[in-house]
């Protein structure tokens, strides 16, 4: 998304019809438009002042409440305003003429005003991208760590270890400038090294305790495998409460991986309902099976289902050390198998031992998650980085036979892998990729 001059519009609320809606503008010709618009001085900044809108007729098209932000103390870091109008597709149609009638105005593409508060400096990459998360989160979890992300807290703590890298580097550069002089002491090369060891520890513990993040962002995924009519359909539909999948008595009916997402108690659950797992000759059954094992090898948790009255069966697909549960279905039919042989039993149609299968899903993510810390690395690019960051940090130290400057040099390329987390280097192939997560208006 290149950078544009063009003074942009957008409707920044929910989708119409509402009560309220808020449009959104940001350029150097906002506040001409918001003149013209009104006929009327502009209000003081960040107040809402109650405005008739007209058209190029001076008819009024509605009564709305305008508040002027001028740059650079705004969202964007340029002269914004908000139109908080009537929320009708009429209303929206005509304001939105009478902003097109204006020379140099159009409508913002997708993620627009926040590119250019990156662009101006109000936000650097992690913010934004923490930003991106918080408008896309589901659940209470999602929310608390986009939250951490989009507050500067975890960019603030990447700038202070980039700071203490060029600082260590600085000393380093006075080593080799001084050398033969009696400026620079022999203790501040161990009080260097001393130093990077420290800050190496930091890294290391914040990419082990960040292990969980990218399960609470992405979601937990739970596979639902087992032998054709094991009940997998029905237990998709009981645990999503709607039939998503088709049911019938008809075996191999589930032929592709169907999903749903669910809210557990703040954390998003994936479940993936697959095909029954089994030998056959039919090639597009073939094809169901082959996609389940890939689904449930790349699975945080395996559900292993086998209905009340079938003798386990040899499978094609080995569980092997994957995290799984073993669960009796069918459970209100006569058994003929033992309890024992199996972690949990349900019978997903008449509702029974669901809360106990939840619990024990719940009990999964918190083993797997581990405790959260208040700052964690929340994508799988943050956490490439920081091993990268990590990898040049202990090469540095592992380096002793080499040269200072050899040494010197892998501190600055960590310091250059931290600043690609927040956006400080060489991150423009990654722009148009995040922006075009945002809704239009943001």
């Amino acid at each position: 998304m290149p950078a544009s001059a063009d003074t942009i519009y957008a409707l920044s609320s929910g989708a119409l019809p509402a009560g309220v809606a808020v449009i959104r503008i940001s350029g150097p010709r906002t506040f001409d438009v918001i003149t013209a618009l009104t006929a009327r001085k502009l209000p003081s900044p960040r107040r809402a002042s109650l405005y008739s809108i007209r058209n190029r007729n001076d008819e009024i098209i509605d009564q709305v409440l305008v508040v002027v932000f001028p740059g650079p103390k705004s969202f964007t870091g340029e002269d914004c305003a908000e139109i908080h109008c009537h929320g009708s597709r009429a209303v929206m149609s005509v304001i939105f003429g009478e902003l097109d009638s204006f020379e140099g105005v159009r409508p913002a593409e997708a993620g627009e005003f926040s590119r250019r508060a990156f662009d101006n400096g109000k936000m650097d990459l992690l913010e934004i991208e923490g930003l991106a998360d918080l408008l896309q989160a589901e659940t209470e979890m999602q929310r608390r760590l986009a939250v951490e992300q989009s507050t500067g807290r975890l960019s603030a703590l990447y700038e202070g270890w980039a700071n203490r890298l060029t600082r260590t580097r600085a000393l380093i550069e006075a080593e080799l400038d001084f050398a033969d002089e009696d400026d620079v002491p022999d203790s501040v090369a161990a009080q260097v090294w001393q130093a990077v060891t420290e800050l190496k520890d930091e890294i290391a513990g914040h990419v082990q305790g960040g292990g969980g993040s990218e399960i609470i962002r992405d979601g937990f995924k739970v596979a639902l495998v087992g032998e054709p009519n094991a009940g997998k359909s029905t237990l998709l539909n009981a645990l999503s409460g709607r039939d998503v999948a088709i049911v019938t008595d008809i075996a191999g009916t589930t032929r592709d991986v169907l999903s749903v997402d669910i809210n557990m108690d703040g954390y998003l659950v994936r479940i993936f309902d697959t095909a029954g797992i089994r030998e056959t000759k039919d090639v597009v059954e073939q094809e169901g099976v082959r996609r389940a094992v890939l689904t449930a090898e790349s699975a945080d948790l395996v559900l292993l289902l086998q209905d009340n009255d079938s003798s386990p069966k040899q499978s094609v697909w080995e569980i092997g050390s994957q995290r799984h549960l073993r669960v009796r279905t069918k459970a209100a039919l006569s058994a003929s198998i033992t309890r024992e042989d199996f972690d949990l039993s349900i019978s997903a149609k008449e509702g029974l031992g669901l809360e106990d299968l939840r619990l024990s899903i719940k009990r999964e993510i918190e083993a797997q998650i581990g405790v959260i810390h208040s700052l964690v690395p929340a994508r799988a690019r943050h956490k490439k980085r920081l091993e990268e960051t990590l990898n040049y940090v202990s090469d540095a130290l592992d380096s002793e036979t080499l040269d200072l400057a050899i040494r010197s040099e892998y501190l600055r390329l960590a310091a250059t892998s931290l600043g690609r987390i927040t956006g400080r280097v060489d991150v423009e192939d990654l722009l148009g990729v995040i922006f075009s997560e945002f809704c239009i208006g943001k």
